[in-house]
């Protein structure tokens, strides 16, 4: 793919959705790179402002309290164009983040269960998994959140392994699908 490929997107930001572990930083940066993009990390800027990795944020304030910078990074994003921003898994529960999320193009990176619990396993990064029994409690937070996530302009589906520009590839093969073209008919 050319860098031209992307000209549709009129400087749009490609925001990523979906579960930890779905690939979204990785696919993220070849995405950026493929089109000649910036790439931010949501959950990374966290961590470089509140200089606390996102596992101490959660032992120290609590879920609520991270969601609540979480969102005020995205707001801070959101008004930047021409990146690739990698999202953290919970930014879709908060409806205003959907606000800032809408200002650009949101793909949703849906890998199936079983894919994400073999990429995760014994992650203990993962604050939301720190629990007796992390499979049964990934299962839950996907089903709460895959409705959120159903409200992406566009779904990539991942039902088995596949490379990082594989991805990055299907995404910007389907992006005109998605996009109105600003041209008048020729």
């Amino acid at each position: 793919m050319t860098k031209q490929s992307h000209t549709g997107l009129q400087n749009l930001n490609i925001y990523l959705i979906g579960m930890m572990g779905c690939g979204k930083s990785t696919i993220g940066q070849v995405l950026a790179k493929q089109i000649g993009y910036g790439f931010l990390d949501t959950d990374t800027s966290i961590e470089r402002l509140t200089k606390k990795s996102i596992s101490e944020i959660f032992a120290a304030v609590g879920e609520d309290k991270f969601r609540l910078i979480e969102s005020q990074v995205l707001s801070e994003v959101s008004a930047y164009t021409k990146l690739v921003v990698s999202t953290g898994g919970g930014i879709v529960i908060k409806q205003e983040n959907w606000g800032s999320l809408r200002q650009g193009m949101v793909v949703w990176l849906d890998v199936a269960e079983n894919v994400l619990w073999q990429r995760l396993v014994g992650d203990t990064t993962r604050p939301l998994l720190l629990d007796p029994n992390p499979q049964a409690k990934l299962h839950e937070i996907l089903e709460s959140r895959r409705s959120r996530y159903g409200e992406a302009d566009l779904k990539i589906s991942i039902e088995q392994e596949r490379s990082p520009a594989d991805v990055a590839a299907e995404i910007l093969q389907m992006i005109p699908t998605i996009l109105k073209s600003t041209q008048p008919p020729g």
